[in-house]
């Protein structure tokens, strides 16, 4: 990967971590205020992973202008690995196949977002 790549790379894993932290705090706002449950908590905070790492693979595409789906899964996978290291070695846990179908489908979003977002930047790129 050359070096505009890992800029891009770098664009991704921020604004997953920053979108994470804002959904976080608003959903611990709704479970405090409100009569929001713990069931659908699951749901959504998937739902919310899958935009947020999609949201970060289209940044890291769009910056990157080439191999988005490389940025992508890379971008996935960094989300993936931070979160497996978390757990393992705060709460000396590995993944349980849910996770692991849940993360799999957030590298696929991230993947799906660098796609679109280097075509966004291939289509303003040639609109000059």
């Amino acid at each position: 990967m050359r070096s505009k790549q890992w800029v891009a790379l770098l664009y991704g894993w921020i604004i997953v971590l920053g979108l994470m932290m804002v959904a976080s705090f608003v959903l611990a706002l709704l479970l405090r205020f409100t009569t929001f449950n713990e069931p659908a908590l699951s749901w959504v905070t998937f739902v919310i992973g899958l935009i947020s790492l999609f949201l970060g693979g289209l940044a890291a595409g769009i910056k990157g202008k080439a191999k988005g789906w490389m940025i992508g899964i890379f971008t996935g996978a960094g989300f993936t690995l931070f979160v497996l290291s978390v757990q393992y070695l705060g709460y000396q846990q590995g993944f349980s196949l849910e996770q692991s179908l849940h993360h799999a489908g957030y590298m696929a979003a991230a993947l799906f977002g660098g796609a679109v977002g280097v075509n966004i930047a291939g289509e303003e790129a040639s609109d000059k």
